[in-house]
């Protein structure tokens, strides 16, 4: 893979981010919360988390859209020549929607379309308008175009089409409507795959259909504490959507470096669970022990293991690493307060857990909580596995001493 050069720079990218509230108070995506708001997103992207370059995935919807507009009229966002809005500060929005769309045997699947300008996000959201019950929310269904439609579009519009949290047993196309691709949509669409929170590179590398396609890590945000949660690491000659686009389909030296992701047991759908009481199971067939249910929501993990075609993960040459990270907020006893704490003396939480040291770490916050950031950050403490809609949790020392 090609290394970072002075003509390649690295980008920090989480390609989705919800919007819950328009500036007028409309709500967007119903399960977000109301302080994701444009404004809310950019400044928790750019002072907290350190993301350079952010995908809207609500910006279709006509009040997101209005609100960009009026950003932009008022010198707030400057669009780019190559395509996505700059901030005053530096930060890229790609502008997007997440669209749901039935699936050819059953349930039913999101994906994710960006477009490089304003005038082509007004002519996706035209076509919305006449395919969709209520495109002002987010993630509304088709009534009758397919996802290859949708990649059509995708194509005329020179945009991109994301299978999102390709896995998980809501909303996923593996997870929630087909084995292979290719029963949902054709292939040459598709621009890339996102692996979700409970997936990561080497599990689904043990579908062979996949090899060809780059992985991207995104937050799923449906709150501001859970923005970048997930991310990925991008080479650029500049943050432009041409140039995040090229990346994508390794169309020249440009390139994601890294996807920085959980680990995959604190995903809440890694693990199949009772559809009743939510208690976790080994499989997919046997009844629960506890309330004797049939019914699951299938997990991740266990899903992936019966669709899988390779016994052993195997991955192409150019799939660059998948870093595994926890997210501060999983850390136990780490509330908002000592998050403020942490972040007036480091500055952004990409820092924190990537590079503080354990002494400047324990100046802020003590031996105790400092020790739990570096041991996550090294992949050293214990978990136990997320299922059925509950996240997975990072267990401190009496708890692990009470399960062991």
């Amino acid at each position: 893979m090609t290394q970072i050069t002075p003509q390649l720079r690295p980008f920090y990218v989480d390609g989705h981010v919800h919007i819950g509230r328009a500036s007028r108070g409309e709500p967007i995506k119903i399960s977000a919360a109301p302080s994701l708001t444009i404004e809310h997103v950019m400044g928790t992207a750019t002072e907290e988390k350190g993301i350079q370059i952010l995908g809207i995935i609500d910006a279709v919807t006509p009040p997101v859209l209005r609100d960009l507009m009026q950003l932009v009229a008022t010198d707030q966002l400057a669009a780019h020549k190559a395509g996505g809005l700059t901030t005053q500060r530096g930060l890229t929005l790609l502008l997007g929607g997440e669209i749901e769309i039935r699936g050819p045997h059953g349930g039913s699947a999101h994906f994710g379309a960006f477009v490089p300008t304003i005038d082509a996000l007004k002519e996706f959201a035209r076509w919305l308008a006449l395919e969709q019950t209520n495109p002002n929310l987010s993630s509304q269904r088709l009534k009758s175009a397919d996802a290859t439609a949708l990649g059509r579009l995708m194509q005329e519009l020179d945009g991109i089409l994301i299978i999102n949290h390709a896995f998980t047993p809501h909303k996923g196309l593996y997870g929630n409507c087909v084995t292979h691709m290719a029963e949902m949509i054709d292939p040459q669409y598709v621009t890339t795959v996102e692996l979700g929170l409970s997936a990561d590179t080497d599990m689904a590398d043990h579908l062979s259909e996949l090899a060809d396609f780059t992985f991207v890590t995104n937050s799923d945000a449906h709150s501001l504490s859970r923005v970048a949660r997930e991310y990925h690491v991008v080479a650029l000659t500049s943050p432009t959507f041409a140039a995040y686009k090229s990346a994508l389909l390794r169309a020249t030296t440009e390139h994601i470096v890294k996807n920085v992701g959980l680990f995959p047991d604190l995903g809440k759908y890694h693990r199949t669970a009772c559809a009743v009481c939510h208690t976790a199971l080994e499989n997919d067939l046997t009844p629960c022990k506890i309330c004797g249910s049939t019914r699951v929501v299938r997990g991740v993990a266990n899903r992936l293991e019966a669709i899988a075609d390779l016994p052993i993960a195997q991955s192409p040459a150019f799939r660059p690493p998948y870093v595994h990270q926890v997210p501060l907020t999983f850390i136990p006893g780490l509330g908002p307060k000592t998050m403020q704490k942490l972040l007036s003396h480091f500055r952004t939480e990409m820092n924190i857990i990537n590079e503080v040291a354990m002494t400047d770490l324990s100046a802020v916050v003590g031996e105790r909580l400092a020790n739990l950031i570096v041991q996550a950050r090294h992949g050293h403490l214990p978990i136990e596995a997320g299922h059925g809609g509950k996240y997975g949790k990072i267990l401190a020392a009496d708890e692990v001493r009470t399960t062991s």
